[in-house]
C-alpha cells in the first residue's frame, strides 16, 4: 500500500532505507545512519517512483513512500 502525502505533511520514518540519496539538484547517496527510525521531516514535493522529497533536521532527502508513514501528534 502506497502512502499519500501532500506537501507541508509531517511524516515519520518508519524504517531504514539502505541508503539515503540528497533532494539536492545532484543527488547524492548518503548513508542511512544519518537518519534513526521515528525522525520526523516535512513533506517539500512529490517525486518519480514513489519517492517523496522531505526535510529532516539534517538535510533534505528523496525517500520511498514505503519508509513513511503520517507523523502522529502528541495531544
Amino acid at each position: 500500500m502506497a502512502n499519500e502525502f501532500s506537501v507541508g505533511d509531517q511524516v515519520r520514518l518508519v524504517a531504514l532505507p539502505p541508503y539515503l540519496k540528497t533532494a539536492d539538484p545532484m543527488p547524492m547517496l548518503r548513508p542511512p545512519d544519518l537518519l534513526q527510525v521515528g525522525d520526523v521531516g516535512l513533506v517539500l514535493d512529490r517525486r518519480p517512483g514513489g519517492y517523496w522529497g522531505v526535510r529532516f533536521d539534517r538535510g533534505a532527502f528523496l525517500v520511498d513512500s514505503q519508509y513513511l508513514a503520517p507523523a502522529q501528534l502528541n495531544a
